[in-house]
């Protein structure tokens, strides 16, 4: 019986949208700053890019996140305990 082929993955945009504790990422990013999945994950801290992995793929393959407001986003932090970044990852729907 032959598969059924995946649905095409939707667009990622990742912005930052909080610094907390002193409010500094020691590798320079800022609050405001935007990425393109996955065409920026060579711009992005690597432990960030580790930890946003798991919530990219689930909204790029359609799933949601069911204590997020909105259906298209999920938010998660790097994983520096004295820094933590603050993410916003939001899918772009495919036509």
């Amino acid at each position: 019986m032959p598969r059924k082929p995946l649905p095409m993955p939707n667009k990622i945009e990742i912005t930052i949208v909080k610094i907390l504790e002193k409010g500094e990422c020691p590798l320079g990013h800022e609050v405001g700053e935007k990425f393109s999945w996955p065409d920026d994950m060579g711009k992005m801290c690597p432990h960030a890019v580790y930890t946003l992995y798991p919530a990219v793929d689930v909204l790029r393959f359609g799933g949601t996140f069911p204590w997020e407001d909105d259906p298209d986003t999920a938010r998660l932090c790097c994983p520096d305990s004295n820094n933590p970044v603050v993410f916003e990852i939001r899918r772009i729907k495919s036509d």
